[in-house]
C-alpha cells in the first residue's frame, strides 16, 4: 500500500520556525545593548512590524526613543548615494548616536546625520580596526598576528611595528589551539584564522597575551575533497591532542609593552588549553588599575583549580588561592560562562565560586594566604552568574536558581553582603531573567519571560526598581503558526532518588484522541542544559519546535548529570559520561509522561541530536532498543578517545583505555536494531568525522544496516549546508516514524548568515 504524502505546509512551518526567522516571529523578543562610551546609554535594534529599528535608550533619564527617522534617512540616504535604500532594513552596522547627531557607515564610507533637519554629509570617521585585529581603549592602537608574532600600529596608519620577533609554528603568540584558530568555518568566511588572544591594559600601553606552545601536539587529518572551485584534493592536518596525550596545546604568558617594547615573560607553568585561549575563555584579566594581571588556571584531571597574581612588571606570579576535590572542580556552573571570580579589595580579597558544599556558592577568601573570610552565600539555591560587586556597599549582586518551586532552573536576582548577611531578592516574581549588565556596573538589562510568557525587557537599577522600559514581546505571529509554548513537567528519575525537569511540545493541531510519535532532543555533556527556562528555547529549542510543526511530540529531558542544580546531581555524569546525562532518566520520563498521556505513542520513539547530543542519540539507540526505535545523529562524539583531553578527562576522568574503549559507542554497536541515520561533515575539526566512521565501520562488520550522510566541505554545524541536513533529518524521521513520505519536490531554502550568532560561537 502506498504511503500517505504529508502536507508541504508542515515544512514550510517548520522551517518558519528555525532560529533565523524568530526575529521576524517574536518583534521585541530579543536584543542587544550596545553602550556608548560613557556607559551609561546604549542603543540596539529590533525587528518590529514596520521593520528593522535603531533605538537609543538613556537609562539615567529614563528615556527610550527612536535614534533617528528612519524614512527621512532612508530617503536623504539613497540621494546622496544613488543606491537604493530601504527604510525597514537599513544598511548599518552600526551607529555612534551624539548629542544632535547620528554617525555611521554605509555604502563604504563614514556619515554624519543632524538629527534637527536630518540632512546627511560625509564626514571621516575613526580610523577603522580590520576583523583580524584587537584594538587599544583609547582606540589610538591595535595588535594584530604577522606569521606566528605580533605587531602593533597606530590606528591613524604612522606607525606598524614587531611585538614579537621569536615565534614560530610549535611557539606561536596569541593563537588558539588550531582546531578553533584556523576553523574551516573561519575560511568559509574568507577570514585565514581569528584574531590574536590578547587583553590590553586599562592604560592601553601593555597587552597579555600567551605563547602558544604546541610541539609534539599530534596531528589530526581531513580531507579537503571539494574545494570550491574544482582543483585537486587538499590535505589538512591541524594539530588535535585527545585524551591520554603527553603533549597537549599550552599557554606561557607575556606582557607586551607597546611604548618601549619591553616583553616580560611570565615565571609560572604553563596553563593546559586544549580548548581554547584562557584570554578568549576569560580565565585571564587585568586588574582595574592595570597593577597586575589574574588568572586560573586547572590541572589536567580538572580536579584542582588555582588563582594566580602576574605582576607585570617583573613576571612574578604567585599563588592566590586554590581549591581541589573530588570530582572537577569549576569556576562557574557551566562550561563556557565567564568564571564567577572577583579580585576585590585592591588585591586583598577574593570572590570565589565553589560548590564545594554540595551547591554552587560564593565565598570570600583573603588573596594574600587564601585562608576562607565567610560564606557569602547559602540557602537551598545554587548561584549561576555573578553580575555586579559593589565594594563600596560591601554587597555583591548575581541570579540564582532554585528560587522558583515551579522550576529549580529559573534565575533570580539576588544581592547579599560580602559578610554574607542581608540576602534579598531584587526580582520578586516567579519569572526567568536574563540579565546583561552595563560596563560600569550602574544598571542592567532585565529580560523576564518564562517558557510560556514572551519576553518584558526593562532596565533596572539594583534596588530592582524599573528604569525604562524597553521592550514587550509580541507573540501573535508565532503562535500563528499553530506553535504552542512548551509544556514543563516533573518526573521522577529512574533511580527514584530525585525531580527530573523537561519540555513537553505537542504536534501542531494537536488532537488528543490520536496518537503521535514522539521524538526525545538529548544534550550529552555535563556542560551545559537542554532545557531553557526562558522563552528563548536555545539551540536544540528551536529544532524542537521544528520537530512539532512535522506532527511529533517532542521531548527534551535535563536528567542527573547536567548542570544547574546541585553538586550531587551533577556528579552523576562524573566517571559515567556513557550515561549521557541521564539517559536512564529520560527513558523514566518517557514512560511516566505517557502513562497520563495515552496520545504519546512509545511504540514509535525517535531520538536526534548533535554533537554530544548526536553521542546521545546513537547511545540511546544501543542502550535501549526497546525504547528508542528510529535515530539521527549529527557530527556525533562517538568516541572520546577521539576528541580533546578537556571533555573526557574533565567531565569522565583521567584517561584509561579500556574504561574509554567503553564509553565508545562502536562498542556496543552490535546493539543496533533501530533505524539510525549518521551525519557528519568531511571537514568538521571540532569533532573529527572518523568519530563517526569508525562507528560505521563497527556496525557494518556487525552487518548492521543504517544510513550514512557525509557532506564533504561541511564544518561541525554544516555552515553553508544546514538547510540540506534539515531535509534529511526531516525525512528520515517522517518516513521512519510517521510513516509517511515528505512532500514532492519541497527543498528546504538556504540560511541566511547570522553574523551574531557566529560572534557567540567565536566568542
Amino acid at each position: 500500500m502506498q504511503r500517505k504524502r504529508l502536507d508541504v505546509r508542515a515544512y514550510r512551518t517548520a522551517e518558519r520556525l528555525l532560529r533565523h526567522h524568530r526575529g521576524e516571529l517574536l518583534p521585541g523578543g530579543r536584543l542587544t545593548p550596545r553602550w556608548l562610551e560613557d556607559g551609561t546609554r546604549f542603543w540596539y535594534t529590533v525587528a518590529t512590524v514596520e521593520g528593522k529599528r535603531y533605538v537609543l535608550v538613556d537609562p539615567v533619564a529614563g528615556t527610550r526613543r527612536l535614534a533617528f527617522d528612519h524614512e527621512r534617512l532612508a530617503s536623504a540616504l539613497a540621494a546622496a548615494t544613488g543606491q537604493p535604500v530601504d527604510a525597514a532594513a537599513l544598511p548599518l552596522p552600526a551607529i555612534g548616536p551624539a548629542d544632535g547627531t547620528v554617525e555611521f557607515d554605509a555604502f563604504g564610507e563614514h556619515w554624519l546625520l543632524r538629527l534637527d533637519d536630518h540632512t546627511l554629509r560625509r564626514t571621516a570617521g575613526e580610523p577603522p580596526v580590520g576583523p583580524l585585529e584587537v584594538a587599544a581603549p583609547d582606540r589610538k592602537h591595535a595588535v594584530h598576528r604577522a606569521g606566528h608574532d605580533l605587531r602593533a600600529r597606530t590606528l591613524d596608519g604612522d606607525r606598524d611595528w614587531a611585538l614579537t620577533s621569536d615565534g614560530t609554528e610549535d611557539r606561536d603568540y596569541g593563537a588558539n589551539p588550531d582546531y578553533l584558530m584556523y576553523s574551516t568555518l573561519l575560511t568559509k568566511l574568507g577570514l585565514p584564522h581569528l584574531p590574536p588572544a590578547v587583553a590590553w591594559s586599562p592604560d592601553s600601553s601593555r597587552v597579555l597575551t600567551h605563547r602558544t606552545v604546541q610541539d609534539g601536539v599530534r596531528r589530526t587529518h581531513l580531507l579537503r575533497a571539494a574545494p570550491a572551485g574544482g582543483g585537486e584534493p587538499a590535505l589538512l592536518s591541524p594539530r588535535y591532542a585527545v585524551a591520554g596525550d603527553e603533549r597537549i596545546p599550552l599557554a606561557e604568558f607575556v606582557v607586551l609593552d607597546v611604548t618601549t617594547g619591553a616583553v616580560t615573560e611570565a615565571r609560572g607553568e604553563p596553563v593546559a588549553m586544549s580548548m581554547m585561549s584562557p584570554l578568549f575563555q576569560r580565565w585571564a584579566w587585568w586588574e582595574p588599575d592595570g597593577s597586575a594581571v589574574h588568572y586560573l588556571s586547572r590541572s589536567r584531571d580538572a580536579r584542582t583549580l588555582g588563582l594566580y597574581r602576574l605582576d607585570p612588571d617583573t613576571g612574578e606570579v604567585r599563588t592566590v588561592l586554590t581549591e581541589r576535590g573530588r570530582t572537577r572542580v569549576d569556576p562557574a556552573p557551566r562550561q563556557l560562562q565567564p568564571p564567577l571570580v572577583r579580585v576585590l579589595a585592591g588585591g586583598d580579597e577574593v570572590l570565589w565560586y565553589s560548590e564545594r558544599d554540595g551547591r554552587g556558592r560564593l565565598y570570600l577568601h583573603t588573596a594574600h594566604s587564601g585562608a576562607l573570610v565567610n560564606a557569602v552565600t547559602s540557602g537551598a539555591f545554587a548561584v549561576q552568574e555573578l553580575l555586579h560587586v559593589d565594594e563600596a556597599e560591601r554587597t555583591v549582586y548575581f541570579t540564582a536558581a532554585g528560587l522558583v518551586e515551579e522550576d529549580p532552573y529559573r534565575r533570580t536576582v539576588c544581592r547579599v553582603g560580602l559578610d554574607g548577611s542581608g540576602f534579598e531578592r531584587i526580582t520578586d516574581d516567579d519569572l526567568d531573567h536574563a540579565v546583561t549588565v552595563a560596563p560600569g556596573g550602574t544598571c542592567f538589562v532585565d529580560s523576564a519571560s518564562t517558557t510560556a510568557l514572551a519576553p518584558v525587557i526593562t532596565v533596572r537599577d539594583w534596588s530592582g526598581r524599573a528604569l525604562v522600559e524597553l521592550e514587550r514581546a509580541d507573540d501573535t505571529r508565532l503562535r500563528e503558526t499553530g506553535r504552542r509554548a512548551p509544556i514543563r513537567f516533573r518526573t521522577t528519575s529512574a533511580d527514584g532518588t530525585c525531580d527530573v525537569h523537561g519540555l513537553l511540545y505537542l504536534p501542531h493541531g494537536f488532537d488528543p484522541s490520536r496518537r503521535y510519535p514522539v521524538i526525545d532532543t538529548p544534550y550529552g555533556l555535563p556542560t551545559d542544559n537542554r532545557v531553557s527556562p526562558s522563552f528563548d528555547p536555545g539551540h536544540y529549542g528551536y529544532e524542537a519546535e521544528a520537530l512539532a510543526a512535522l506532527g511529533f511530540v517532542v521531548v527534551a529531558v535535563d536528567g542527573k548529570g547536567s548542570p544547574g542544580r546541585s553538586k550531587e546531581f551533577l556528579d552523576a555524569s562524573y566517571g559515567n559520561l556513557g550515561d549521557a546525562c541521564g539517559l536512564d532518566d529520560h527513558v523514566a520520563a518517557l514512560r511516566q509522561l505517557a502513562a497520563e498521556r495515552p496520545w504519546m505513542d512509545l511504540d514509535r520513539v525517535g531520538i536526534t541530536g548533535m554533537s554530544s547530543g548526536g553521542y546521545a542519540a546513537v547511545r540511546a539507540l544501543l542502550r535501549h532498543p526497546d525504547v528508542f526505535r528510529v535515530g539521527v545523529a549529527e557530527s556525533g562524539m562517538h568516541d572520546f578517545r577521539l576528541l580533546e583531553p578537556g571533555l573526557g578527562e574533565a567531565y569522565h576522568g583521567p584517561f584509561d583505555e579500556e574504561e574509554y574503549a567503553a564509553l565508545a559507542n562502536e562498542s556496543l554497536a552490535d546493539r543496533l536494531e533501530g533505524k539510525l541515520l549518521l551525519v557528519h561533515g568531511g571537514l568538521d575539526d571540532r569533532v573529527p568525522p572518523q568519530s563517526t566512521l569508525r562507528l560505521a565501520e563497527r556496525l557494518i562488520a556487525h552487518g548492521k544496516d543504517f544510513d550514512l550522510l557525509v557532506v564533504p566541505d561541511a564544518d561541525h554545524i554544516y555552515f553553508g549546508y544546514e538547510h540540506y541536513v534539515n531535509q534529511r533529518k526531516w525525512d528520515f524521521l517522517v518516513r521512519h516514524l510517521l510513516d509517511a513520505e515528505p512532500p514532492a519536490d519541497y527543498r528546504l531554502p538556504p540560511v541566511p548568515i547570522d553574523m551574531e550568532a557566529l560572534g557567540e560561537l567565536f566568542g
